[in-house]
């Protein structure tokens, strides 16, 4: 299936999902999505930290996306998810009444382009003729098309592939592909054979900005508000550890290994891979400036900018007029009171 097929069917799902009726949380149980991304909060599920703050008997299930993710959340089977701005603002778009309680990371070094050794590939201006993917509908994937936009190029001129990230890293492995804009581990796997051409803070930099975020379902944020402040303060917690202890979350930790029992890979992937995260402290985030601004929210206004760009590009039909229902700070500003 090619990169326009593969996101129409995921998007027409969304669609057709987002009216079914949503399996909310009962007898204070909940489904909860998550990536392989290294985040200090991970280990908060290894060890079950969350379960035992908020009380819940939280069911934690791993996804390779976050279009997986909304999808299972449009199904009903997932209430709260981990997910980045690009499917978040596609599913948005669609319809599905979701809420970012909490912002993981911006645009940093933990997202990049790698370009294969021997691929001929030594600047943005060999691109053309190329061949590259990213996880469909990923916030790599958005990245990667504008910036083949914002060289004058388009995916007549440069193939697109659409793939899950363990296809990705078999195919850059065989010398099926030239560059894939990925995330950890593959990230961390594509560089052993590769280097980093740019960054998913360069890419902002030139007007493509984008966030991961934990979202709820809207009726499940409306009945459960508790249960997102207890959320919140668990990962205040870890990342506030992690901004303090330096120790606690190298190669030798014990953090480190669980990220790696929880996630794959190695301790010392993990450790690396931490320092790679831009975070933003509770306090940024619950401003105006991110997720307490309503409409004019920085989180907002990337739902915003990608609805549009993925409209341009055919990836969704329509461009909602506001994106700041889709946010909300309500969670953060409980949980630092």
């Amino acid at each position: 299936m090619n990169l326009k097929s593969l996101i129409t069917a995921l998007v027409v799902g969304l669609g057709s999902l987002s009216m079914a009726p949503a399996a909310e949380a009962a007898d204070n149980k909940v489904v909860v999505g998550y990536q392989t991304d290294a985040l200090p909060s991970s280990v908060a599920i290894a060890n079950g930290d969350f379960a035992k703050t908020t009380g819940y008997d939280i069911d934690f299930r791993k996804f390779n996306s976050g279009a997986e993710i909304f999808a299972a959340i449009a199904s009903g089977d997932v209430q709260v998810g981990y997910v980045g701005s690009s499917p978040f603002a596609a599913a948005a778009s669609r319809g599905l009444e979701i809420k970012a309680f909490y912002l993981s990371s911006i645009s940093g070094i933990d997202e990049a382009l790698v370009v294969r050794n021997g691929s001929g590939i030594e600047s943005l201006s060999d691109l053309k003729g190329k061949k590259l993917a990213a996880a469909p509908v990923s916030t790599d994937h958005y990245q990667l098309l504008a910036l083949i936009k914002s060289l004058g190029l388009t995916e007549k001129d440069v193939q697109v592939f659409a793939i899950p990230q363990p296809e990705i890293v078999a195919g850059f492995n065989r010398g099926d592909i030239d560059g894939a804009f990925v995330w950890d581990p593959a990230l961390t796997e594509l560089k052993k054979n590769g280097k980093v051409l740019v960054t998913s803070r360069d890419v902002a930099d030139k007007g493509a900005a984008t966030f991961s975020a934990w979202v709820a379902t809207s009726q499940f944020a409306a009945d459960n508000p508790d249960f997102l402040k207890s959320f919140a303060s668990v990962i205040n917690k870890y990342y506030a550890s992690y901004a303090s202890d330096e120790g606690a979350w190298n190669a030798d930790s014990e953090n480190a290994k669980s990220l790696a029992k929880l996630l794959g890979g190695t301790p010392e992937q993990h450790a690396a891979a931490l320092k790679n995260l831009s975070l933003l402290t509770p306090e940024v985030q619950a401003s105006e400036a991110w997720l307490g601004g309503g409409d004019q929210s920085g989180a907002a206004k990337i739902l915003k900018e990608t609805a549009a760009f993925l409209k341009d590009q055919g990836k969704v039909s329509e461009v909602l007029p506001s994106y700041g229902a889709f946010v909300t700070a309500d969670a953060l500003t409980s949980a630092s009171n």
